[in-house]
């Protein structure tokens, strides 16, 4: 189970002034009620609908309507952003390599940033783009089609990596080096590493083994584990995007906090 102590203490500390004031309908629960309710749900994967009244979290859809207002408000960045200093204040975040991987999901429902998957007879599924550390922190979560190919999030994903503060001097945001598998062996993605000043390990295809470069990369499918390790993150239920992120981002949030449970 997630440890809702440690989630529900940083969000009230880092970022309560958006937890106050995110809302636009009438709060007839607690913002620490929404929360552990919002947290029920993404832990169990239960339907919003479902949330059991008796634990006193209040409805799922006023529950998922606070997820809403929040990541609307950019608290569920903060929180991770959050997390992520305090890591770096006890320098945690190891920045000699990153990995970066995409982890496809099904999307029976379909919508916003979902496709047919060529892994899965062309079934309508979602992908989970991430860069981590050399530990498997979570730096970076986006989400695309399953039919967009991971190459195509290599820029994104790479711009997305935050500027972490937390030790004297300037701002930590890119790894020493970044590996990547064989999905993104183009010159394309290379150049843009150089451009980046980041030391390219990506695997070549038809020159390298699997097994070279695997001996890094494995932090990163341990990391894609852990973000299925969350019901509500197995299958992609929901249809619009934004909710999606939420949740993602909440999840590598909780990720980051059992580090610093551990190494601070």
């Amino acid at each position: 189970m997630v440890c809702l102590g440690r989630v529900r203490e940083t969000q009230f500390r880092k970022a309560g002034n958006c937890l106050g004031n995110a809302g636009r309908f009438k709060r007839t629960i607690s913002d620490e009620a929404a929360l552990n309710g919002i947290l029920f749900v993404l832990q169990t994967g239960i339907a919003w609908e479902d949330l059991p009244q008796a634990l006193g979290y209040g409805s799922g859809m006023t529950c998922w309507r606070r997820l809403r207002d929040w990541n609307a408000a950019g608290v569920w960045e903060q929180l991770h952003q959050a997390m992520l200093v305090r890591l770096r204040e006890h320098d945690q975040i190891d920045w000699s390599r990153a990995s970066i991987d995409g982890s496809s999901v099904p999307s029976p429902p379909g919508g916003q940033e979902t496709g047919p998957n060529p892994t899965d007879r062309g079934k309508l599924g979602s992908k989970r783009h991430i860069i981590v550390d050399a530990q498997g922190i979570p730096l970076v979560v986006l989400a695309s089609g399953a039919n967009r190919h991971d190459s195509m999030m290599f820029e994104p994903c790479v711009d997305a990596i935050p500027a972490v503060k937390g030790l004297q001097g300037r701002l930590r945001g890119r790894p020493y080096k970044l590996h990547a598998d064989k999905g993104y062996d183009y010159a394309r993605c290379r150049a843009y590493q150089k451009k980046r000043g980041i030391v390219s390990r990506i695997a070549r295809r038809g020159v390298e083994s699997s097994e070279k470069l695997g001996k890094h990369r494995w932090v990163v499918e341990r990391t894609h584990g852990w973000f299925t390790g969350f019901g509500k993150l197995r299958i992609r239920f929901e249809r619009r995007l934004d909710i999606h992120l939420a949740l993602l981002k909440l999840a590598a949030a909780i990720i980051c906090a059992r580090f610093v449970d551990r190494l601070c």
